[in-house]
């Protein structure tokens, strides 16, 4: 068994060695919209800190494993919007180091607000070849015992939203250090970023009841990659408890649970059932979100954000 797995692992790290990580997915991209768009940034009226960690595969060797911290908030006009992500990701022999700051500015539109954001930053990468177990010791890939890189970067998004409604479309890294793509940098020896597009949406449906219910997804697409989507549905069970599922494509099926503490504190758990052929050599994924929000404006609401 743990053959099999080294296999795996060196299957799937080597080509990301060369090229560079897919980005990071999260079950609970629905309550932080920060991490895949900029235009995000001052969507609420107050200042939104988010923390995830996120353990994919549990079991395997060598599995992704994801943090992230974000923070946000609106400028005293509340027309602009600045934010930060910072995040670390880890799958296999290569570690991603993340940090980005994000603007936006908001237009009034009908029931709601168009935002467009531009973020900019940089990604550290570092692939530690002494790491795999190497078959073909001639190969010159292999020549240095790793290979790190540090790549800026910047990415541009709009988000239209009103109080029951959000869509979203977005490119976080649109610098490219692939060749065999288009608007690239081109540097030896380096990590090839693959550029990622998202499409996002979701929307509030209220009940006379206590219960409100929220359906969304998320669409991305990356070069040389297939297409994957997550379809969404969570219900807000008297403005405190969200109970939900997702479904992302090829890949698992999610259960997500959120608890609203305080009108300030909120904490959630996500659990991922692997449908995909490594279904066989892992127990699932795990992910725990805790979002904390401060400024006068979140003691005036009345029920908390939706987006």
């Amino acid at each position: 068994m743990k053959l099999i797995l080294k296999i795996i692992i060196c299957i799937v790290t080597i080509p990301l060695a060369v090229s560079g990580q897919q980005h990071p997915l999260f079950s609970h991209y629905m309550f932080n919209g920060l991490y895949i768009n900029p235009a995000y940034a001052g969507s609420k009226d107050f200042v939104s800190t988010t923390l995830i960690a996120r353990k994919q595969w549990t079991g395997m060797e060598g599995a992704p494993s994801t943090q992230i911290a974000s923070l946000h908030a609106p400028l005293r006009s509340k027309k602009v919007g600045l934010g930060i992500v910072i995040s670390n990701d880890k799958i296999g022999i290569t570690n991603e180091t993340d940090v980005y700051g994000s603007y936006a500015y908001h237009l009034p539109m009908n029931n709601g607000k168009l935002s467009l954001g531009l973020s900019g930053g940089f990604s550290y990468y570092k692939s530690r070849f002494s790491d795999l177990t190497v078959w073909d010791t001639d190969d010159p890939v292999y020549e240095t015992n790793s290979l790190s890189n540090i790549l800026p970067n910047f990415g541009m998004g709009m988000y239209y939203y009103t109080k029951k409604f959000y869509a979203g479309l977005s490119c976080p890294q649109i610098l490219s250090y692939d060749p065999d793509q288009p608007f690239h940098v081109k540097v030896d020896k380096v990590h090839k970023v693959s550029r990622h597009y998202f499409l996002t949406s979701g929307a509030i449906l209220s009940t006379n009841g206590e219960l409100k219910f929220r359906p969304s997804f998320m669409v991305k697409y990356a070069a040389n990659a297939p297409i994957q989507y997550d379809v969404s549905v969570n219900m807000l069970i008297s403005e405190i408890i969200w109970v939900g599922a997702s479904y992302r494509s090829n890949d698992a099926i999610v259960a997500i649970l959120e608890y609203q503490v305080s009108k300030k504190l909120r904490v959630g758990y996500s659990y991922d059932f692997t449908t995909s052929e490594l279904k066989n050599y892992s127990t699932g994924s795990h992910e725990i979100i805790i979002g904390y929000d401060f400024g006068f404006n979140v003691l005036k609401m009345k029920t908390p954000r939706y987006f």
